[in-house]
Parts: structure tokens; sequence; C-alpha cells
């Protein structure tokens, strides 16, 4: 059975770069299109970015395009997500998960196999 755990997040300054990791055990990640979300207090979980299952396709919320880039290596059962100049509205934690219905991409309804999260905390 396929399960995904992130990793990856701590607490970093405005600025700072951070590469988070979405590894999967039980199955290939191959098959998958995958999309990483993040959930603030008090705000609902929001889509971040998303990535086809041949990595040929990619997504960004506004938020944060020009500034993360999502890739994958199939041979490491992983899919990353490098954030550079870091923002404190970047806080929340971070969930990756496996894209399973024909929704906007942005749509968190549409995933399953969910992770456990890491939290990211951008704070001077």
């Amino acid at each position: 059975q396929l399960q995904l755990v992130e990793s990856g997040g701590t607490l970093v300054q405005p600025g700072d770069s951070l590469r988070l990791s979405c590894t999967a055990s039980g199955s290939t990640l191959s098959f998958y299109d995958i999309g990483w979300f993040r959930q603030a207090p008090g705000r609902e979980r929001e889509g971040v970015s998303w990535i086809s299952s041949n990595g040929h396709s990619t997504a960004y919320a506004d938020s944060v395009k020009g500034r993360f880039t999502i890739s994958r290596d199939s041979a490491k059962r992983t899919v990353y997500l490098q954030m550079d100049s870091l923002k404190p509205e970047d806080t929340g934690v971070y969930y990756c998960a496996v894209r399973v219905a024909s929704v906007p991409w942005h749509n968190p309804n549409g995933y399953n196999t969910w992770g456990q999260g890491t939290q990211v905390t951008v704070s001077s």
C-alpha cells in the first residue's frame, strides 16, 4: 500500500531557502500526479504546487510562483519542493498527496494518500 512521508521542514528566516521531500513507500510514485499543499493555523488547506506523473507538467499557486520549484526523482520515489526567498506567510504544515480525481490541481478534494505533514516556520 502506498504511503507518503514528508520531510525537510524546519524554522528558517525570511529570505532563506528550504527543500522539502515527499518520499513514497509501498509502491512507486511513477504513475501518480503529486500535489503539495500547506495549511496555516486557522486557515484552509491550500494548493501550493503540482507535478504530473511524468514530470513534464507543473503548476504553482500565484503566491509562490517564481520562488518555489517542484520536481521528482522516480528512482528515489521522491517529489521535491524547493522553496526560495521564503516569507513569513509561507509558514504552515506542508503536505504531499496523490491526485486521484479530475478536479483543479489546487483542490485538495481531488487527492488522497496524504502524508503526515512537515512544519515550515519562517520567522526572524
